[in-house]
């Protein structure tokens, strides 16, 4: 499966990994902060690398300390209306300085991506292949910007 990241279409190397199911030993997983937190020392010492996927609720507080092992931060979006995520992404990049990437999976429109790549998403999932091209062509919508972005 292809996904945007940095603008760019490239095959996706992360597998989801649900806190039921067993860790694999190889390949790029992401869990939930649930299982981030309950079992850190097991992920940390993957061969492979390990995301976290955050639901609008989730706290990123916890995961301050932990940035720098962490290898993506997914913004999973239950529903298309609910922008707590935006926030989530913005102090992850402006207040704790994460520099590696952002993704957004779940539910949201393409016509969100300029507006999540502002805030610091810079990568970008779709469960309907046919929304990726529409994305990419929004991520150019405007040319006048009315605040200061994160990129």
């Amino acid at each position: 499966m292809q996904i945007i990241k940095d603008r760019q279409l490239v095959e996706n190397t992360w597998t989801f990994i649900a806190d039921d199911s067993p860790l694999p030993e190889n390949g790029d997983i992401t869990v939930t902060l649930a299982r981030w937190l309950a079992d850190k020392e097991q992920l940390i010492k993957r061969s492979s690398q390990t995301g976290v996927r955050l639901i609008p609720s989730d706290q990123i507080e916890p995961l301050t300390d932990d940035l720098s092992k962490i290898g993506v931060i997914e913004l999973n979006f239950p529903i298309f209306g609910d922008g707590r995520l935006f926030s989530q992404a913005r102090l992850l990049r402006s207040r704790d300085g994460y520099q590696g990437e952002i993704r957004a999976v779940g539910d949201y429109l393409p016509d969100q991506v300029f507006y999540l790549a502002r805030v610091g998403v810079n990568a970008f999932e779709f469960s309907d292949p046919n929304h990726i091209q529409e994305a990419l062509a929004a991520m150019n919508n405007f040319s006048v910007h009315y605040q200061a972005s994160t990129n």
